[in-house]
């Protein structure tokens, strides 16, 4: 058996080294991989329990007890666990979606609070001349109703505007809330307080003796108070009505253009605000007669009642009943003013101005809806353009032929030595009928260049 050259020695000993490196780093390899793990485990642990306490404070696992294993333990698309930053992602995103919904809620139950207490206020001024006595208990149950619905009113301004700055701070991911309480902001809600909490304030009280016998429900008139008071009584009544601005915030909150995520997406690639002025502006492009009329219809039917509660104290008790009173917006609204009624009170004349300029704004709005319901769309404009082109065409041709007819006609006039009269008259019918050919020309040019541009438009 032959021996061991040193070659073979050295080939040995480098497979031995390269061995040994190699398992080296095999176990290197399994460390590093083994510490990696263990950070990502350490990872994990560490963002499950911060999410559960993110949970645990929003009250997140008491809305929705049947997915916390979801919510707690959320996955990649890899199916590995989430990271800590994907965990407040999603938490951030679950807590949004419920604070809009309470935003919902809040709005449509402030709304019908508001309308229950006008309507307590509108009971409360129709039926005080009839059931009303000093001492009388009806007239506590109505005043303590609209007194309560006003509290309550507040209440749920104060928890909208709540969840409005908890919505601002997860949109900017968990910033302090302090940074949401702007100068803005402060003047907004206290604004919406002082409009929310004027209501009337109620009294006992008795129809005068002499109140006359022709007004259909005469104004409450207590013998405890003067004319400033009632005065007072009146306005507070009136300026109830602008708690109807919750209208249009529900309107906003509740429409499909910002419920819908699509809607948002492209909204926010083009730096679009969706706000209570996009939001009409669609009504009025899908359906513009059925909102407009609705709106004309509401602003008649109270601004005719804010009238006759404006007009009962007076003399001439025309305008204090309520289908004089409706005659007279509407023919204020839409201009007309025959001058048969007039207001007597400066309460009313205010109200019949507003009315009238309420009305120039929606006569111009009912004049668009009008021309655009009756103009042609791209459809039909290409088929009458085609049409009139086509006739325009046919008539060129006869004016043509015409032009050619009287030239020769000319001709052989001139042949005809003796007949000035003749030629004279088929001069005149040439001139014609080349100011009518010019003329057919120049109104299929126009209608050609007015089509292109049309086509061109979109472009």
């Amino acid at each position: 058996m032959p021996s061991p050259t040193r070659e073979d020695t050295a080939a040995g000993s480098r497979r031995t080294d390269d061995g040994g490196s190699e398992s080296r780093g095999r176990e290197t390899r399994g460390d590093g991989r083994d510490l990696v793990c263990a950070l990502e485990m350490e990872l994990t642990n560490h963002s499950l329990s911060n999410k559960m306490d993110c949970v645990s404070c929003d009250d997140l696992l008491n809305r929705n007890c049947a997915n916390s294993a979801e919510v707690s333990v959320p996955l990649s698309s890899m199916g590995k666990r989430a990271t800590h930053m994907e965990g407040d992602d999603l938490c951030r995103l679950i807590d949004r979606k419920f604070l809009i919904e309470d935003k919902k809620r809040l709005c449509a139950l402030a709304l019908g609070t508001a309308l229950v207490g006008i309507l307590l206020m509108i009971i409360h001024a129709e039926i005080c001349p009839y059931v009303y006595e000093p001492g009388s208990k009806v007239s506590l149950v109505i005043n303590c109703s609209i007194s309560l619905s006003t509290g309550c009113l507040l209440i749920l301004i104060i928890a909208f505007h709540y969840k409005d700055i908890r919505l601002f701070i997860i949109d900017h991911k968990e910033v302090d809330w302090r940074i949401a309480i702007t100068s803005h902001r402060v003047l907004v809600i206290t604004l919406e307080l002082l409009v929310c909490v004027i209501h009337p304030v109620g009294s006992y009280w008795e129809v005068d003796l002499y109140a006359n016998s022709s007004s259909a429900a005469p104004l409450c008139i207590s013998s405890h108070h003067d004319k400033a008071l009632l005065d007072m009584e009146l306005l507070l009544s009136m300026l109830m009505f602008l708690r109807l601005y919750l209208v249009h915030r529900a309107i906003l909150l509740h429409s499909k253009v910002l419920l819908s995520a699509s809607y948002r997406s492209i909204g926010s690639l083009n730096n679009i605000n969706f706000t209570f002025r996009f939001v009409l502006k669609v009504l009025m492009n899908k359906h513009p007669a059925r909102t407009l009329l609705v709106f004309i219809l509401l602003f008649w039917l109270t601004a005719s009642w804010m009238l006759t509660l404006c007009e009962r104290r007076t003399e001439a008790l025309a305008t204090g009943r309520m289908d004089t009173a409706l005659w007279l917006i509407a023919i204020t609204f839409l201009t007309v003013g025959y001058g048969d009624v007039a207001p007597e009170t400066s309460c009313g004349k205010g109200v019949c101005l507003f009315t009238g300029v309420m009305g120039v704004a929606c006569t111009a709005m009912l004049v668009a809806i009008v021309t655009e319901k009756l103009a042609l769309n791209k459809g039909e404009k290409h088929v009458h353009f085609f049409m009139m082109d086509s006739q325009i065409s046919k008539r060129i041709r006869h004016a043509a032929a015409n032009v050619l007819r009287e030239c020769w006609l000319l001709h052989r006039a001139n042949l005809a030595k003796g007949r000035r009269d003749e030629h004279r008259r088929h001069q005149r019918c040439l001139l014609e009928a080349i100011r009518v050919f010019r003329h057919l020309r120049l109104k299929q040019r126009k209608l050609r260049d007015y089509v292109s541009e049309m086509v061109d438009l979109p472009k």
